[in-house]
């Protein structure tokens, strides 16, 4: 692909979430742009991304991480809950008999050009191949870490599968080839495959280009059948969300939660949780077991390390008393069954 032809992606890229259709106004959206509630702090702006850009000091990444192989996952049972993780926020999960991957993002780069930008260090944890027929694909929100159109219209090659979302990415996914795609506000639910879905509130912002900050909405979702429920955070900063979801779904049985690019604070705190904020979420949320997310795969994300979110993961539930068992993490292709 050429530059002008990659540039042309991002322009359509663009259009297409702010075709976003008008929503009434809440308490998180002015009728124009969503918001976050009671968020004192200013949302960062373009000068402070280019304060980042010229100050940071990552700590080197490797190039490549080959990853240990691990069995595929089998058929799920009515009452099990399955999950592997693929990379990232991708995940394959089982709950009620039925498939559903969350935020599929196979691509090299987290970026709208394939020359520049967070770059994968490590494969995907299944291959499309190694995929099981999907009832349902979840995609929080539209960043590039989280919504890759090319992996988007493979999957609708392979499988026609629904897709669930948040309010406004209707048009960008439809042009990415799903064409049945159903948006979600905040604790709205949608019946996919007898499995409840509602979409949860996040402390986030959303964009795909420089002009269309916020006009679309980012968040979570809370699965449920037979009996299990579980939870995906998404993308958040720490805030009452997590309080409020699990007072609404009490017995969460497993939570998946960010615990990477979080570094440098001064500019993520609002919108990464970091590893001790994410023990906390995992406390407010009154989850039975947590699983760690959104680290270790795309170099330049973030300003950490790529060992550090688990490294402080382990201090940060020795310090509240818990263990691996109760908020651990899954290799890269490691499936959990519970």
């Amino acid at each position: 692909m050429t530059r002008r032809a990659a540039l042309a992606g991002l322009a359509v890229a663009s259009m297409a979430a702010n075709r976003a259709a008008a929503h009434p106004p809440s308490d998180h959206f002015d009728g124009k742009r969503f918001f976050n509630p009671g968020v004192a702090e200013r949302e960062k702006s373009l000068g402070d991304l280019w304060r980042w850009m010229r100050e940071r000091q990552p700590t080197p990444w490797p190039d490549w991480i080959e990853n240990q192989p691990w069995p595929k996952p089998g058929p799920v049972a009515q009452t099990a809950l399955s999950v592997t993780f693929i990379g990232h926020a991708c995940f394959l999960i089982g709950i009620g008999g039925r498939w559903f991957i969350t935020d599929p993002v196979y691509a090299d780069r987290a970026s709208p050009v394939p020359f520049a930008g967070p770059k994968r260090v490590r494969a995907p944890g299944l291959s499309f191949d190694d995929l099981p027929v999907l009832d349902g694909i979840l995609v929080s929100h539209n960043h590039y870490d989280h919504l890759d159109r090319a992996s988007l219209r493979e999957l609708n090659r392979r499988f026609q599968a629904p897709v669930v979302t948040s309010l406004g990415n209707r048009a960008l996914i439809q042009a990415s080839g799903p064409q049945q795609v159903t948006e979600l506000d905040w604790w709205q639910s949608h019946p996919l495959a007898g499995v409840s879905v509602t979409y949860v509130p996040a402390q986030h912002f959303s964009a795909r280009g420089p002009f269309d900050r916020n006009e679309t909405l980012w968040g979570g979702f809370v699965l449920q059948a037979a009996g299990r429920t579980l939870y995906f955070c998404g993308d958040s900063g720490y805030c009452p969300h997590f309080k409020e979801i699990g007072r609404r779904f009490p017995g969460i049985d497993l939570s998946l939660l960010p615990i990477g690019a979080y570094e440098p604070r001064w500019f993520m705190r609002t919108q990464h949780v970091n590893p001790a904020e994410a023990v906390q979420a995992h406390l407010d949320l009154g989850s039975r077991r947590s699983i760690g997310m959104h680290f270790g795969t795309f170099a330049g994300l973030t300003d950490e390390g790529i060992d550090d979110p688990v490294i402080a993961l382990a201090a940060a539930r020795q310090a509240k008393g818990l263990g691996e068992q109760d908020f651990g993490v899954l290799a890269v292709g490691q499936t959990l069954v519970l």
